[in-house]
């Protein structure tokens, strides 16, 4: 693996967020440089503390919360990752991203993300909302313009019914994260 290569973890609103911590851990103890960016929504299932101990790095919570220099803290990220990793991504943010709306700090660092950086996207959501045909089009269009997904997992969801819809192995995410930034050629 090159060294150092930056991952921004996005972090949405879905009862997986919690999950989203191991990731974190698995993706910075093997040498990747982590930067986590957590929506409002999902600051409603846990909050940036374990994110900044794990990473070592101050976690985004906010499109205007600025950092030390003079650039956008989401452009500044987006410029410099070499992959956006959204963990969980709920049908509401796979349906801005095909959108192409940009009103929160996640939206805007994907909006405006380095076109030589990966995208990898793992669903987590109620299978029904997942096998929506707008979720579906959605799924399309955002793999159309390169984005890989990873998931969604079959099993009991958080709503008490049995089917896909579960996020898909933190291991395996982490896996095909890294093994995502080790065949980008280096910058």
């Amino acid at each position: 693996m090159r060294s150092d290569p930056k991952i921004i973890i996005g972090v949405t609103g879905s009862i997986a967020a919690h999950k989203a911590v191991d990731l974190t851990s698995m993706l910075a103890k093997a040498g990747c440089h982590v930067r986590v960016v957590m929506t409002a929504d999902a600051q409603k299932f846990i909050t940036a503390l374990p994110f900044k101990t794990l990473s070592r790095q101050p976690v985004v919570t906010d499109l205007y919360q600025e950092e030390e220099g003079w650039k956008p803290t989401h452009i500044e990220l987006a410029e410099e990752a070499d992959l956006l990793l959204i963990a969980p991504a709920t049908a509401q943010t796979i349906a801005k991203l095909a959108s192409g709306l940009a009103d929160d700090a996640l939206s805007c660092i994907a909006l405006a993300l380095n076109p030589k950086a990966g995208l990898l996207i793992a669903p987590a959501m109620n299978g029904k909302m997942w096998l929506h045909p707008a979720t579906r089009q959605n799924v399309a269009t955002l793999k159309s313009r390169g984005a890989e997904f990873i998931g969604p997992d079959e099993g009991m969801l958080s709503c008490g019914y049995e089917g896909v819809g579960r996020l898909w192995p933190v291991d395996k995410i982490a896996e095909r994260a890294l093994a995502m930034v080790t065949e980008k050629p280096a910058r």
